[in-house]
């Protein structure tokens, strides 16, 4: 298995909080830590087929460096032994975290980098390397700490890609020794308003019955293979996005959302814990 994490630098906050939740992982797992960061070179081109200056370019690529250098110095500080490299490129850090994605074990991103609206869920850059990355990424929010045994929560929703998720979530639970919140939410039907279909559903509890055989033939098998893992099972009618960010297991967890889309997109999780994206199973690697 590959051993490499890959942070994206830009000297914001985020990124740095970013930053010291992968080296966390990195010296808890024995991983190595490739810094990257894409100098946005776009942004010199005048267009008209006009490039910027060599200085502008210069003083892009001095900007990286210094980067990458505080963000190196950064992690043998706190994390001497942890192996670190660094990648200074001129690409778009979408497309060069995209690239970097595909001989990673994972890809870690702040929530928002400096161009980020204040307040905004998860900034551009993240949600499209989220998006599109060959390996399951973590996007750090909050800047409030996240113990390692807080518990992992995973979105299931019984596709294919929420099957890759829950193993990546059990294998996050099994490492930090955390227990798993399996959240399945079946229904998006609104049930307050004059406008609710809800009543159009006479008998919701045998629905329900069906839900939840679903959530536990989804997580049979892996509770055999992971039996140091205590589960707890949450099916509820609700949305997604609100199911994730409530119930028994509180404000402090790591999500993991079985399903990059909307719903994914739109959790404003209030705390540190990294919401993270696994790809599709049947996506090309190249």
């Amino acid at each position: 298995m590959n051993r490499t994490v890959v942070v994206g630098v830009d000297g914001s906050p985020a990124s740095e909080r970013a930053l010291r939740w992968a080296t966390d992982m990195a010296v808890r797992r024995n991983l190595e830590l490739r810094l990257l960061h894409g100098m946005r070179t776009a942004e010199l081109a005048f267009g008209g087929g006009f490039a910027g200056s060599v200085a502008l370019f210069d003083s892009l690529r001095e900007e990286g460096e210094r980067m990458l250098a505080d963000a190196e110095n950064l992690v043998r500080a706190t994390a001497p032994a942890v192996p670190v490299t660094t990648d200074l490129v001129i690409d778009p850090p979408v497309s060069a975290l995209i690239r970097a994605s595909e001989d990673a074990r994972m890809v870690v991103l702040g929530q928002s980098g400096r161009g980020g609206f204040s307040g905004m869920l998860v900034g551009s850059t993240a949600l499209a390397v989220a998006a599109h990355a060959h390996c399951p990424v973590a996007v750090v929010r909050g800047d409030r700490s996240v113990e390692p045994t807080d518990p992992v929560v995973i979105g299931v929703d019984g596709s294919p890609v929420s099957e890759h998720a829950i193993a990546v979530a059990f294998e996050e639970a099994s490492l930090r020794q955390a227990p798993l919140v399996a959240v399945h939410a079946w229904s998006d039907t609104t049930f307050d308003g004059p406008r609710s279909t809800a009543r159009l559903i006479p008998e919701w509890e045998s629905l329900e019955d069906g839900e939840h055989r679903l959530l536990a033939e989804r997580l049979a098998g892996w509770q055999e293979k992971y039996p140091d893992v205590a589960v707890h099972r949450e099916v509820v009618r609700d949305r997604p996005r609100e199911a994730l960010l409530t119930g028994p297991a509180g404000g402090r967890r790591h999500p993991w959302p079985g399903r990059f889309h909307r719903h994914a997109a739109g959790i404003d999780q209030p705390c540190a814990a990294p919401a993270r994206r696994v790809p599709r199973a049947d996506r090309p690697s190249g």
